[in-house]
């Protein structure tokens, strides 16, 4: 909801009258129809059976904080928690409303639910398809709907964007970002400029990791600048190169380039503009609008101290391991997005090189931190669907030249019929699966059975919501989100005299317990498995203890 409202803000600002408009009609006609069509395809994929798979452990700590938010109006960022409050005042945005509209029952019952917080990442995920198609301009029609496509299909793109996680908003501010900056550069105009100083707010406000996209996309740029700069001196003659800089000095260079931006005061005042925008914006959100002021903005410097200390255990692996995930999951825009970057610096189109260099720029800056996780992968598979739509125009355009376009179309209809395979493969069938390389430590479908017997039992002691629940296991989340209507869930992490008529524990504490309670409680088979437990995520199995009286076995 709050994704479209700013994509729909963005798209105000870039249809304005300066806007060029193609001709014939029926042309401008098929582009709109096709981009409709890829954006209904990425919304239908991304929406569909939204609660089909469950919470990751991360969705379950993010959907406590948001409940803290939204029930207790209390929300304060933790540097050790070291991701940002945008997701949450965002996700919270549904609930408020709800509320206001309608009651603070029918918010908790009807706005605070799987469905609902996943929409948010859903539309921030529709939201970026929208975005590669902005940069028709700057790549081509074909280059920005192919793009659009392949990421409308990515595997990873709509896992993630399924996910109620911060890396969907991330990828969406950093290439509004970009596109928002590149109408700033076209047309001088300081609206585009207070724009990307908001998207770019709002980037940093949303994960630590804003500094290491703003250090590639930084670096992407000046090497875009000079490899173009290099490739234009190389292609003109030492006379043309002389007669051009006798002519213009340094100091009216720069008289040139800021008239381009109504002239050096305007400049200014457009910067300082920006710069104050920027500053309220992450002010307001790591304050939890002034509620935490200024200890928020304190912790937020202390976020990036805290993420270069992560890394160690399990979430350590060879430098090489996105790429291997990327073959495993996303082999098409690995390719493709190769063949783009070559394509790009053979012709010399600009953008296509800057989004080349942010996409294998992207790559290779996290292949380098021990750290790796898949949702990062998010971070350079938006940039390499962009360079992949880009190699997929250029080989069209040579193919057709060549009288050989069926072999462009079969390139692209294979791509795409690969990634909408491994897309539906993954995120409708194995999406709990750890053989494929987005199924990280995720939780197992198990838990539906789980939480079915909870229920079952709650129903039977009569007490419903209210019935007393004891969480014996060290390993819970994300329990916590799914009992969350129930009142009185006490989280142990240990065995100790337990008077609740439901213990949730793991198969290393059934001895203890049985010693400890006797008879008062009876171990119930999951039926799930033949060891009669419930899988949390591989490793960790969860078994249900229910009080004797409430059993039916």
């Amino acid at each position: 909801m709050s994704a479209l409202a700013y994509a729909g803000f963005c798209h105000s600002l870039l249809l304005t009258s300066d806007e060029p408009f193609d001709k014939p009609i029926a042309k401008q006609l098929r582009w709109r129809i096709s981009a409709a069509a890829v954006l209904v395809v990425g919304a239908a994929l991304r929406l569909y059976d939204l609660t089909l798979v469950p919470l990751h452990h991360d969705e379950g700590v993010n959907g406590k904080f948001l409940l803290t938010l939204v029930n207790e109006g209390f929300y304060q960022y933790d540097p050790q928690n070291y991701h940002g409050p945008t997701l949450y005042y965002f996700a919270a945005v549904i609930p408020w409303i709800s509320r206001l509209l309608f009651g603070k029952s029918f918010a908790e019952a009807h706005a605070l639910n799987d469905f609902t917080i996943r929409f948010t990442t859903a539309a921030f995920g529709v939201a970026t398809i929208w975005l590669v198609l902005t940069l028709r301009r700057r790549i081509g029609t074909i280059a920005a709907l192919a793009g659009a496509a392949l990421l409308a299909v990515s595997p990873g793109a709509v896992y993630l964007s399924r996910y109620f996680i911060h890396e969907t908003l991330l990828v969406f501010f950093m290439l509004g970002l970009v596109v928002a900056a590149s109408r700033f550069y076209e047309t001088g105009r300081p609206a585009y400029l207070l724009l990307s100083a908001a998207t770019a707010a709002l980037l940093f406000a949303t994960k630590e990791t804003a500094i290491l996209s703003a250090v590639v996309l930084l670096i992407a740029l000046v090497l875009t600048a000079l490899f173009v700069k290099l490739r234009e001196l190389r292609e003109r003659t030492s006379k043309e190169r002389s007669a051009t800089e006798k002519r213009r000095t340094i100091v009216e260079r720069l008289r040139s380039a800021t008239e381009r931006f109504g002239g050096p005061s305007s400049l200014i005042i457009s910067l300082v503009a920006a710069v104050s925008l920027f500053l309220i914006i992450e002010i307001v959100f790591y304050s939890s609008f002034f509620t935490n002021y200024p200890n928020g903005l304190y912790d937020a410097l202390k976020s990036l101290q805290f993420w270069t200390q992560t890394g160690e255990h399990v979430h350590v692996h060879p430098w090489s391991t996105y790429v291997s995930w990327l073959w495993q999951e996303e082999s098409p825009l690995l390719l493709l997005g190769l063949a783009g970057l070559g394509l790009a610096l053979w012709r010399t189109n600009s953008f296509a090189i800057f989004m080349a260099l942010c996409a294998f720029g992207m790559l290779s800056a996290y292949s380098l931190i021990p750290y790796k996780t898949p949702w990062l992968m998010l971070n350079f598979v938006v940039p390499m669907a962009v360079t992949s739509g880009y190699a997929l125009q250029e080989i069209y355009e040579r193919a057709v030249a060549a009288k050989l376009g069926v072999i462009a179309l079969l390139i692209g209809t294979g791509a795409l019929a690969i990634s909408g395979y491994k897309m539906l493969s993954l995120n409708f069938v194995h999406y709990d699966d750890p053989a494929y390389a987005y199924v990280y430590v995720h939780t197992q479908r198990d838990i539906f059975p789980l939480l079915e017997q909870i229920d079952a039992t709650a129903q039977r002691a009569g007490t419903r919501e209210q019935t007393a629940i004891a969480i014996a296991s060290p390993d819970y989340w994300p329990l916590p989100w799914y009992l969350r209507n129930y009142s009185n869930v006490t989280y142990y992490g240990k065995v100790t005299p337990f008077t609740e008529p439901i213990i949730i524990a793991s198969p290393t504490q059934v001895a203890d317990i049985v010693t400890m309670s006797g008879t008062a409680y009876r171990l119930i088979n999951s039926n799930v498995n033949p060891s009669g437990t419930y899988t949390l995520r591989p490793g960790i199995e969860l078994l249900v203890f229910v009080r004797s009286d409430l059993t039916t076995e």
